[in-house]
């Protein structure tokens, strides 16, 4: 291999260097985004071996193939944090129904609401529900995306909820992304189990993720804390299962209203809380104090029109760190774009560039436990990065229904060009 590539020539060797770049590394204790103006980044068996400027290369990477980035910016890959991606059926009709005016009570007896995905979820196989998935998932990696969280949540019975799981690490297996699966099957009870919450957690919830954990098909443990869903006191039983079993838990918090759920959940130590429309300050602290980091989902704020956002000033205020999402799913946030949710970070909450781009990547990689592999370009961890043909890391933000990844890097090697 010649020591001057084209983009597409480091993919095949197991060591390799990209000189020319703009590199944004978002590195812990770096100022600002991490800046390195002529930058090289040196690749060695899927790890980063060296960033850093470009003129203070150790000798020892100088002979290495070298891909010559363009002088274009390159930026951690992006991690989307918090989706429900896979799932059967969708739910275009209610939302139809909605705009003719149609209140969640009539969309509901009309067999719609999540009712109608849980049985469309139930009807499919591990194959169909990957066949189904995979547009979704080609979508947010063709945006820069390289890790990506896959709740379960739309089986509530055991074997769909086991199913959507297998489906999700299948997923992983067929495209060159790191697939993070969060068992969510306290998510709503299903209508066999209606007004019976707790024999639903004894029967259902706590016995499924035995067996998911058993299978090895679950990362991380999900539920909703809502009014319409699980109490703080219910969620308990599932966070102490998952605590026994040694898995780290996640949490749906006050999204409609302020149960003290975000609170519950860093008790826990939970990685993250997510929504958080109506958190306060103490529920921030509380977070901040212990490394819980606020998953923020303006793609279901918008499709909700929703008037409450995240308290974003009390967030920073107590130096909570905060994570942006998709949270992709078909009801409250058929949302497939990254980047838009990073547009729409910064457009409906007020968030800073720089919050929008750690966000997606440092940060969500706090939220799912990874940051000791992914989410800043450091040496020793995964070389998972993008390039952009942008002229400012700011274009990523700004623009809306513009896409300009030039190549996006999955453990070293060119996986779309």
């Amino acid at each position: 291999m010649s020591g001057n590539n084209s983009l597409s020539g480091s993919s095949e060797a197991s060591f390799g260097l990209w000189r020319n770049a703009r590199i944004a590394t978002f590195a812990a204790g770096a100022t600002g985004m991490g800046v390195i103006e002529d930058g090289a980044v040196a690749v060695r068996d899927g790890r980063i071996a060296y960033v850093g400027p470009q003129d203070a290369l150790p000798p020892e990477f100088a002979g290495w193939p070298a891909t010559d980035c363009g002088g274009r910016w390159m930026t951690p890959a992006l991690i989307d944090c918090h989706t429900h991606l896979v799932f059967g059926g969708d739910r275009a009709m209610e939302f139809e129904m909605r705009l003719q005016g149609a209140t969640y009570e009539e969309i509901a007896r009309a067999g719609g609401g999540i009712v109608s995905t849980v049985s469309a979820t139930r009807a499919l196989s591990v194959e169909e529900l990957v066949a189904a998935s995979l547009p979704r998932l080609d979508t947010l990696l063709s945006e820069g995306v390289a890790t990506v969280e896959i709740k379960s949540g739309y089986g509530l019975d055991i074997e769909t909820e086991l199913n959507m799981l297998r489906a999700a690490r299948r997923l992983g297996d067929i495209r060159p992304v790191r697939v993070v699966t969060s068992y969510l099957a306290a998510h709503a009870t299903p209508a066999e189990y209606k007004g019976r919450n707790g024999d639903y957690i004894e029967e259902v919830v706590l016995p499924g993720l035995e067996k998911a954990h058993a299978e090895g098909l679950v990362d991380a443990v999900d539920g909703f804390c809502e009014g319409i869903a699980f109490s703080v006191t219910e969620m308990r039983l599932v966070f102490d299962r998952a605590l026994a079993l040694g898995l780290p838990m996640k949490l749906h918090a006050e999204q409609l209203s302020d149960l003290g759920g975000a609170k519950m959940a860093a008790s826990y130590g939970a990685l993250s809380a997510d929504h958080l429309e109506y958190l306060d300050a103490e529920g921030a602290r509380i977070m901040a104090e212990a490394g819980t980091v606020a998953v923020l989902l303006p793609g279901a704020f918008y499709t909700l029109r929703e008037k409450q956002a995240p308290p974003v000033a009390a967030l920073r205020a107590a130096g909570t760190r905060i994570a942006l999402s998709t949270d992709c799913n078909p009801g409250t946030s058929p949302l497939t774009s990254l980047l838009l949710t990073l547009n729409m970070g910064a457009t409906l909450f007020g968030l800073t560039v720089e919050e929008c781009l750690a966000g997606a990547t440092r940060e969500a990689a706090r939220a799912l436990g990874l940051l000791g592999e992914t989410g800043t370009l450091e040496a020793g961890k995964s070389a998972d990065f993008a390039l952009w043909d942008i002229e400012r890391p700011a274009e990523l933000v700004y623009r809306i229904g513009f896409n300009p990844l030039h190549a996006r890097i999955f453990k070293g090697k060119i996986v779309s060009a």
